[in-house]
């Protein structure tokens, strides 16, 4: 499992869809890079489109948001924001989604050497991912945040 930043070429294989269960958990490849285009547009170049990859197909993708939505997660201004983490349905169930949240840390540490902590929300129903999440050390310290549902907000230092 290796990521990539983002390349163009990438887009045909990321244009999957999730289930109605998971869409109500994560945004499409395709609708997230449409709202960082329109952030590039109001200069704002801080959130970096992730392609996952396995096996040198792209298996899934995620956004690294180093913008100040971090702050309404976290006070640390050295973190960044895991935002749109969805796993193409052809690779689920392989262990892709927990391999992720381990070989993130250190995906961040090599090109973002500034970052101190990962944040993210999960939806209070997804208790999969919330599960995922805890066994790779992510904490949940009681703080949420409302969305369209609550969000338990959850976060992990970096060392």
């Amino acid at each position: 499992m290796n990521y990539i930043f983002l390349n163009r070429k990438d887009l045909s294989e990321l244009n999957y869809e999730l289930d109605e269960i998971q869409a109500q958990f994560s945004a499409l490849p395709k609708q997230a890079l449409e709202r960082i285009e329109v952030r590039n547009q109001n200069d704002d170049f801080f959130a970096y489109p992730i392609t996952v990859f396995s096996d040198e197909k792209a298996a899934g993708f995620c956004v690294l948001d180093f913008g100040n939505d971090k702050l309404e997660l976290t006070d640390n201004q050295d973190s960044v924001l895991l935002r749109s983490l969805s796993i193409n349905p052809e690779f689920q169930g392989k262990g892709i989604g927990k391999s992720v949240m381990i070989v993130l840390d250190d995906f961040i540490k090599e090109h973002f050497k500034d970052c101190k902590e990962i944040v993210l929300s999960v939806n209070e129903r997804n208790d999969l991912a919330f599960q995922i999440y805890e066994k790779k050390g992510y904490v949940y310290a009681g703080k949420n945040r409302w969305k369209k549902w609550t969000q338990l907000v959850m976060s992990k230092i970096l060392d």
